[in-house]
């Protein structure tokens, strides 16, 4: 099965003082958990790179059934606040993107000598 999702994705830089990000991060992510038509979310924290460091921290994947659904819910009272909230992070240690997502159960290719291809 297969299905097509629009998510809203916030990717949070390496925070200077680790204890203060979580504190507002966490403000700001109950604000998010509050906003309807969430289909799925993701929380990632970063664990390095192939090349070395880097300089991600977390990234919030938040899911919806489509682009006027994950808009309308960005302008419902939780998704202003949640907005708001955002404010709190240093300016530059954030950045936020829309993207469309084709996602596909299973994740591996057939066999073709199993297939008869």
């Amino acid at each position: 099965m297969s299905q097509f999702m629009v998510k809203f994705m916030i990717l949070f830089a390496q925070p200077d003082q680790q204890d203060e990000f979580e504190n507002i991060y966490n403000d700001f992510f109950a604000l998010v958990e509050r906003m309807p038509d969430i289909t799925r979310r993701q929380v990632i924290d970063i664990l390095g790179s192939p090349v070395g460091e880097t300089g991600l921290f977390r990234i919030l994947e938040v899911y919806f059934e489509d682009r006027p659904t994950m808009e309308a819910a960005l302008r419902t009272k939780a998704g202003q606040e949640a907005g708001a909230e955002l404010r709190r992070f240093k300016p530059g240690t954030f950045e936020m993107v829309f993207a469309d997502v084709y996602e596909e159960e299973g994740g591996a290719t057939a066999d073709p000598k199993q297939t008869g291809s």
